[in-house]
């Protein structure tokens, strides 16, 4: 019986020991309850594949932990609606014991006029609602990229420039033509002006790469970073906010001994990709395990699930409890009481930490058992001052009447695999992203998806100009599904932990579990898409268009 993955688990590993899993070739096993640890999901590398890498590893779990300050990224406006930012390459350390790896970020400025940033960290871009922005994405990357590229990858082929780039940002609600669209790449020298017409609520957006066939590279380069949108409503909640508020952008890495930035690939000339990710470098803000100094005071971080499969497992030493006040789309109608939570690629988390009472005590963050971020209290008492409030109530979120729905669509998650049990290609619905569109939906209008997933992955799947409610997941009888085409449930309905009952833009779909949501399709017409998150799968071709029509 062959074996549909073994995968590197590094999750729960204690230090540099790595436990690997099998699954049957049919990926006939239980779901995965969502309480589990993030290692149970997708937390690996495909360990039978023959992974090759152009010179040796460094074990990563070996170098100190919290010898680097966090570095916080620059907040940058629009200035009379207008800004730019520009693809370029640089040249930092992650870590203190490391000589400068190459990386890609992005950088305040239009360097075509030399007046770029030098901060390495791609710029927190924050904007307001109401107020629309124009951004120019100046792309001055080298021609040459980083990483092997697979040619065959759809976008990826013979005669295809080795550089190209089209920025999306993620969750926000604009016309195609400015969304990022993976096939409108363009390439070094060249720029795009998108318009964001600024017309949603508060919320916690990011940047990132989406070159068709390239963006799993071109993020893994250094190519993501977030966007803040601020709204009267917001502000009046009186939360912590300049210094109080920071920003965490985590993503994990394999670094070479000399420090550089390392992407496997399967070892096969002809497909070398990889069907996930998984590093030991675990990088908060561009370090490995940072320290950050905080003050006894409360604060709110705003997370970003910036890794390509990774997911989080997020929680504090001693099993602290941390508030959840937002989610993708923006806040919850309450603060959420936590002591773990799941973060999938692409997904974010507005948290509220107290460090009121702790005064000169070391905390961590960490995902399962491997510490990610000291936070450092100081001991010094801080001048009286009036302290920011918890809140208790945060905004109304009105749940989507699914009896306005006008139909349900069925969307099969599937994956295939050669003889040797290696996974070769992910779809949707068993169609190519070359296919015609099927999902064609009329603009104003709900529908109700259900995501039916017929693998043993857990998929974070996006959806593109919408935001959206999850309605519930429920357990089903896979093989009578493949060999048959009957649904037959195992298990009850399960309906989402209150963090998922605001609004969504990511959700996770175990395997083996319908996943249903409810989407307003609101904004605009036109050609977009919907993917797994999952950035290698979403390249080999786990991504559809969607057309939204009137």
């Amino acid at each position: 019986m062959s074996r549909l993955s073994r995968r590197i688990f590094l999750e729960n590993a204690a230090a540099a020991s790595l436990v690997f899993g099998s699954r049957s070739v049919a990926g006939f096993m239980p779901a995965l309850p969502q309480e589990q640890d993030a290692s149970r999901h997708n937390q690996e590398n495909l360990a039978h594949l023959p992974l090759t890498t152009p010179e040796p590893q460094l074990n990563a779990l070996a170098l100190q932990g919290f010898v680097d300050a966090l570095p916080l990224p620059e907040t940058i406006r629009p200035a009379q609606s207008r800004l730019s930012v520009t693809m370029r390459e640089i040249n930092v350390s992650l870590h203190y014991d490391l000589p400068p790896a190459k990386l890609w970020t992005y950088a305040a400025g239009d360097g075509r006029r030399g007046g770029v940033s030098l901060n390495p960290l791609s710029p927190v871009i924050e904007l307001r609602k109401g107020e629309p922005a124009q951004i120019e994405w100046v792309n001055l990357l080298p021609e040459r990229h980083l990483f092997t590229i697979d040619r065959s990858l759809r976008g990826c082929g013979p005669g295809i420039p080795d550089v190209r780039a089209a920025v999306h940002v993620h969750g926000a609600r604009t016309r195609s033509k400015d969304d990022g669209y993976p096939e409108d790449w363009y390439v070094s020298g060249q720029s795009r002006v998108c318009r964001y017409p600024m017309q949603q609520d508060a919320a916690m957006l990011w940047y990132h790469d989406h070159a068709m066939g390239l963006n799993r590279l071109n993020i893994y380069a250094g190519l993501a970073g977030m966007v803040l949108v601020r709204d009267h409503a917001e502000d009046a909640l009186g939360l912590p906010h300049g210094p109080y508020e920071v920003p965490l952008i985590l993503y994990d890495r394999i670094l070479t001994r000399s420090g550089q930035l390392l992407y496997p690939t399967s070892g096969n000339p002809v497909h070398s990709w990889v069907s996930e990710f998984s590093g030991d470098a675990l990088c908060v803000n561009g370090k490995v395990r940072p320290f950050f100094d905080v003050k006894p005071m409360l604060y709110r971080f705003r997370i970003l699930n910036a890794a390509n499969s990774r997911f989080y497992s997020l929680s504090l030493t001693g099993q602290r409890t941390f508030q959840q006040i937002g989610s993708d789309q923006g806040l919850l109608s309450a603060p959420v009481a936590m002591q773990k939570l799941i973060l999938a690629p692409g997904e974010r988390a507005d948290l509220l930490l107290d460090f009121r009472g702790l005064a000169g005590q070391k905390i961590h963050l960490q995902t399962g058992v491997q510490q990610m971020l000291e936070f450092r209290v100081s001991s010094r008492p801080e001048p009286r001052r009036p302290q920011t409030r918890f809140p208790t109530a945060l905004r109304p979120v009105t749940r989507i009447d699914t009896a306005a729905a006008i139909t349900t669509r069925r969307i099969t998650l599937n994956e295939y695999q050669d003889k040797a049990g290696n996974p070769t290609v992910m779809l949707l619905n068993r169609k190519y992203w070359h296919d015609a569109v099927t999902e064609t939906v009329r603009l104003n209008t709900i529908e109700i998806w259900e995501f039916i997933n017929l693998t043993a992955d857990t998929h974070p799947m996006h959806i593109h100009l919408v935001r959206f409610q999850i309605l519930d997941r429920r357990s089903f009888d896979r093989f009578d599904y493949l060999m048959y085409g009957r649904m037959r449930y195992t298990g009850n309905q399960e309906t989402p932990p209150p963090q998922e009952l605001g609004w969504k833009d990511v959700v996770q779909c175990p395997g083996g579990m319908v996943t249903r949501i409810v989407v307003r399709f609101e904004g605009f017409a036109g050609r977009y898409l919907y993917h797994c998150h999952i950035l290698e799968h979403e390249a080999n071709d786990m991504m559809r268009p969607l057309e939204i029509v009137y």
